[in-house]
């Protein structure tokens, strides 16, 4: 992020992983199996802090990335189920600073860390952020990744700081109840104006590989194929 910019402008990127039929969840957890790879994905994006490029020279983007290196941190939003259906010693996820949206107030989460904000909305909870960063309190933040559940997908999708979506689509059917919002296009254009980026677009992104076929996992003799994907909106 850059020094002058506010978090009330910083981008926002969703974050997610949904069936053919855009199913997220089911009784506060994943419909399909566990997929480590596409688990370990996830805390990659997510931890991963893009580094200055396109500087005017390799040796000035070398000296940023050497002066900002482990210096900032990506922030993860999520809504208060997403939260608490994160196992306790998991969380907060490591090398992130959490925000989480709850009607409740921080006394009602139980034994949230200080470092955790939580927040009634989004923007208030980037407000938040952005204070603590000034007193000190928290690092810089690198990117603003959105992580659920659905009424918090719902609510960032209406913000103009929403600028891009990374979908791991499981090319199969599993019963749910819990929904990704809008309808995202297979081929190139969606609802609401998102587009589907090229895979050279999503491996710049996400600052890593991705491979050109559809991934699988099997566990249990069930064989699971998903895609990583990007859709953008200007």
């Amino acid at each position: 992020m850059a020094e002058d910019m506010s978090l009330h402008q910083v981008p926002l990127t969703l974050i997610v992983a949904a069936t053919v039929k855009n199913g997220i969840g089911k009784n506060g957890g994943l419909p399909w199996p566990m997929l480590k790879k596409e688990m370990a994905y996830f805390a990659r994006v997510t931890k991963r802090v893009p580094m200055p490029k396109g500087t005017g020279s390799l040796q000035s983007d070398a000296l940023k990335t050497a002066i900002l290196d482990g210096t900032r941190r990506n922030v993860v939003i999520m809504g208060r189920k997403t939260w608490e259906s994160i196992p306790p010693r998991f969380r907060p996820l490591k090398d992130r600073t959490s925000i989480v949206i709850s009607s409740q107030g921080r006394e009602k989460l139980g034994n949230v860390p200080r470092d955790v904000i939580v927040a009634s909305d989004i923007s208030s909870g980037l407000g938040a952020l952005e204070q603590a960063i000034k007193d000190d309190k928290a690092p810089p933040v690198g990117r603003a990744f959105v992580i659920g559940g659905s009424s918090i997908y719902k609510a960032a999708l209406k913000m103009d700081q929403a600028k891009h979506i990374l979908l791991t689509r499981i090319q199969k059917n599993y019963e749910c109840d819990t929904f990704f919002p809008i309808t995202l296009d297979a081929e190139s254009n969606s609802s609401d104006g998102w587009q589907r980026s090229s895979r050279d677009a999503l491996q710049d992104f996400v600052g890593e590989e991705t491979a050109e076929v559809p991934d699988s996992e099997t566990h249990d003799g069930e064989e699971v194929q998903y895609e990583f994907q990007l859709y953008e909106r200007p």
